[in-house]
């Protein structure tokens, strides 16, 4: 009986001592687990057969931001599309087409330390750059905020929501979000403290909470990333008017797999807030 004692209490100090180094290398290189920019933009809307502007933005705190701007011959509204935490705008070639059907001016502009543009991502510098891309619409471009639909997907939605709660645009558009980033991190590591060691926070629900305008949240029950729970908890959120597009597939390819569904439920939604 001693010696099971012992062996259960070397098993217990050793996976204790697993958790502790794992918490700590989280805690350490945390921004690792949020972010994964790539440097090499390798395709443009020119490759779509689209014409486009290249941009560059300078945030407040002084960092130059790379981004496009693809012009409607006959635009019913903008979009500002806040992009997800991978890649760059050159991997958003897709849904910049998409938009461009749906009768979509499209600005497009990459955080910082992703393509082209200059610096290190973090949350404060994300939010500070999706303001910049604001204040060019607003400022350089005279476009009506009740013109600008805000689009964020996945961690962009944190993006978007933050952006919206600090104006007024003509609609919001949430695509597979999640609620927080500490609600993610505690579904994947619920063996570790994660919300006592997130240093980032990204808190969509928080965020719609202050929103005054119409919202649709899109998510499908297939993501394998985030939880369709969480879709449906930052509709339940959101203030009316407020819209649910379920799609189907998985949380890269669900906005193409859906197809038709997807692109008609948009138009549907902006033609009612924005036309």
């Amino acid at each position: 009986m001693r010696g099971l004692f012992i062996a259960g209490m070397w098993i217990l100090v050793i996976v204790t001592s697993a958790c502790l180094i794992l918490a700590g290398f989280i805690f350490v290189f945390q921004s690792q687990f949020v972010y994964y920019p790539t440097r090499p933009v390798t395709t443009d809307p020119a490759d779509i057969s689209l014409e486009f502007e290249n941009v560059t933005l300078e945030t407040k705190d002084g960092v130059r931001l790379s981004g496009w701007f693809i012009p409607h011959s006959d635009a019913r509204g903008v979009l500002l599309f806040c992009h997800g935490n991978a890649g760059n705008i050159g991997h958003r070639m897709e849904s910049i087409e998409i938009f461009h059907r749906l009768g979509l001016d499209v600005f497009i502009f990459d955080y910082r330390g992703y393509g082209q543009s200059e610096g290190k991502p973090s949350e404060t510098g994300t939010y500070q750059d999706a303001e910049a891309a604001w204040r060019h619409l607003t400022k350089k471009r005279q476009i009506e905020p009740g013109r600008i639909i805000i689009f964020g997907r996945s961690l962009g939605g944190a993006v978007a929501a933050w952006l919206a709660q600090h104006h007024t645009p003509a609609a919001l558009i949430l695509e597979s979000s999640f609620t927080s980033l500490p609600d993610i991190a505690a579904t994947l590591y619920p063996y570790l403290p994660v919300r006592l060691l997130l240093r980032f926070k990204y808190s969509t629900a928080e965020y719609l909470k202050k929103i005054d305008c119409p919202v649709l949240i899109v998510h499908s029950p297939d993501d394998d990333i985030m939880p369709f729970s969480h879709g449906q908890r930052l509709f339940a959120t959101a203030s009316e008017p407020k819209s649910f597009l379920e799609i189907g597939g998985t949380h890269n390819e669900g906005f193409l797999t859906s197809g038709s569904h997807y692109q008609e439920s948009l138009n549907a939604f902006i033609t009612e807030h924005v036309d």
